[in-house]
Parts: C-alpha cells; structure tokens; sequence
C-alpha cells in the first residue's frame, strides 16, 4: 500500500530553520526536510498573506516567485510550467490577500554553504482570514505537539529509534526525531514556544497578553488548551459517500473526487483536509497513487 505524504501544518519560522534534506534513494521514493523539532517535511499547507509575486519567465512559459506571509515570517515559493494549475491560480491572485496553499518543499544550497527552503506549490487559492486564522490554530497545536514529542525523546539518554518506537512513537517520527537531534542538537525550545504566543496573540485584540506558555521545554505540561478546527462531520460523510459512488474496484479517482467534491461545495483545500483527517483516523487508505479507498 502506498501512502500518501501528509500535508504538514507548520510555521514559516521553523521551515525557514531547516537545512537537513533525505534525498530519496530512487526516482519514485520521496524526498525530505527534516525540521529541528523533528518533522519530516514532504508536503506542506501554509495559510497567509501573499505580500509580492512576480513573473520572471515570460508569457508563455511563467515562471513565478512569491512571498507569502504568515505569523512568524514568510514562506518563500515558485512555480513555474510544471505546475500549470498552481502557475495559473497564482497570475490571477491579489497582492496582498489571504491564501492557502498546499506544495512540496525543496530546498537550494548557495555558493557559500546557506540552505534556502521554498515551496512548490501544487493548489494556491484565494481564502478568509477566519480560514487562515483556524491555520494558524492548527500550527500551532502540531508544533506543541512536536515539542512535547521531542521532550519525550529527550527524556531517554542516547536515545535510539527502535526505543522511540517503542514507546509507542511510529517509524516516520523516530527516525525525524534522531535525524533532528543527530543534525541540529537540543532544539533552542524557548524559540518556539515564543513563536507559539506570538502567534495566538496576532488574534487577539490584546497583543501583549501573557497566555502563560512555559519560557523552556523542562516546564512544558503534556497538552495545552489551544482550540482547533473541527471538520464538519457532514463534509465527511460526503466525501465518503463520495468514495462509494466512484470506486471502480480500484478506488476512486483523487481528480475525480475533487471534481465531485466541488459540485458539492468542498473546495480543493478543503478536500485535503477531510482526506488527511479521514486517514488519520483509519477509515480511508491509498491503495495506489492518486487513489482513495475506504477501508
């Protein structure tokens, strides 16, 4: 069975902090950024304001660059033929707005050593800053969820792989967590708990609120209160139902599905969520790729 990469849910800050890349070993096997806190980054979604784009190509073959701006600093994009749709949605976009986008990081090293990570874009479309702000929710609980994690690890001495999965963790986040660690060293953790509150404060009508987030990692209690983003169970039920209606024996067609979805008022970033959710919770798997069926 091959899965398909999560699209992750993490801050412009600890992208742009990442210089470690898994290459993989053949044509088809992916590729990764491995984050300081752990995550191994194939996919991203990224929710913020796109502040400049320019078209460095030419008419017939665009090439765009971007900036696009969230809580706590900016993800750096292009896209150019290879990516038609993402290349078409990005000439009509607005600068500034809000947008959403789902894509696979790289990264480029400079003559002088520096490693630059940028974001592929694969959909880019227009969103509210109601449905940013619920993105930046969701960063916000998956990067506490990381910290917690990687206490965890560091709880262990020398810890190992094989001990992190033992301790219930799966195979992608031990070998993140030891590839981290092995990479980067303790993560500096007061940084990211700052990024954290900065981000929840750029909701609030006070911005300088205390929320009472620990200032290091040693003080970090094991959940912290942060409201997310429920998927309408309803759209679920839709999209499953959806999955019976085209399975051919197969699966269902994902391009297909995305085209059904929309006639039921699921938008394609949407869609990514709800199948995302739906395999975290076991009830759909991709028997092939570009594929869904329920389990």
């Amino acid at each position: 069975m091959i899965v398909r990469e999560p699209a992750w849910r993490l801050f412009s800050g600890e992208l742009n902090s990442s210089t470690l890349e898994i290459k993989g070993t053949d044509e088809k096997s992916p590729s990764y950024v491995v984050s300081p806190l752990g995550a191994k980054i194939n996919r991203v979604m990224i929710s913020g304001v796109l502040l400049e784009k320019e078209n460095i190509g030419n008419e017939d073959e665009p090439l765009w660059r971007a900036r696009i701006q969230d809580v706590s600093g900016a993800f750096f994009v292009s896209v150019g033929r290879f990516q038609p749709e993402a290349a078409a949605s990005m000439a009509s976009l607005t600068v500034p707005s809000f947008v959403s986008m789902i894509g696979k990081v790289r990264t480029y090293t400079s003559d002088d050593g520096r490693v630059f990570v940028s974001v592929r874009p694969e959909k880019i479309m227009t969103v509210s800053e109601a449905e940013r702000n619920r993105w930046v929710l969701t960063a916000a609980r998956s990067m506490w969820s990381r910290l917690n994690t990687m206490k965890d690890a560091l709880a262990v001495p020398d810890v190992t792989a094989e001990e992190l999965k033992a301790k219930g963790m799966n195979a992608s986040q031990a070998e993140g967590i030891i590839s981290a660690l092995d990479s980067y060293g303790f993560p500096e953790s007061s940084k990211y708990l700052k990024m954290i509150q900065h981000a929840l404060r750029t909701m609030l009508p006070d911005r300088d609120i205390d929320l009472g987030l620990p200032n290091d990692m040693s003080a970090m209690p094991d959940e912290i209160d942060i409201e997310t983003h429920e998927i309408s169970a309803d759209k679920e039920d839709i999209v499953l139902g959806l999955l019976d209606e085209l399975d051919d024996g197969k699966g269902a067609a994902y391009m297909e599905l995305q085209r059904m979805a929309e006639s039921q008022g699921i938008n394609e970033i949407e869609l990514e969520e709800i199948t995302n959710s739906l395999m975290d919770q076991g009830l759909v798997y991709e028997p092939m790729l570009g594929r869904l069926k329920k389990i």
